[in-house]
């Protein structure tokens, strides 16, 4: 095969990956591993707190919505957040937030977002 065959090759080789998802979840995976060789097991990291273990939920909630699953391979590996995802309710019921048939369909944290947006229109109503 020549040069020019080969190069052609790894061209259409690398748009099909590319098409299909492939690619991206490799490097994705490539650097979720780069983070946790990198990450130094002698220091330790610091015990996951409450707070950050349902941040880190909400984020992984919303990345997950919008099918960022590189993003979240990566979020999941870098902070230590356990593999099995915390029972929605459960989230919500640590958030003291109600959620609805109307609200369950997008992540919780569209609700709290629109909750306080709601509450600074209700402000400015009152002034």
């Amino acid at each position: 095969m020549s040069a020019g065959g080969i190069e052609e090759l790894k061209s259409v080789v690398k748009e099909t990956l590319e098409n299909r998802g492939v690619l991206n979840h490799v490097k994705a995976a490539l650097r979720s591993e780069v983070f946790n060789a990198l990450d130094d097991k002698l220091e330790g990291r610091p015990q996951l707190s409450n707070e950050n273990l349902l941040i880190n939920e909400l984020i992984r909630e919303y990345l997950q919505f919008n099918q960022y699953k590189y993003t979240t391979s990566v979020l999941t590996a870098e902070t230590g957040q356990p593999q099995t995802r915390l029972d929605r309710s459960q989230l919500a019921n640590e958030l003291n937030v109600k959620d609805s048939n109307r609200s369950d369909s997008v992540p919780l944290l569209y609700s709290l977002v629109m909750h306080f947006k709601n509450r600074e229109k209700c402000k400015d109503t009152k002034t």
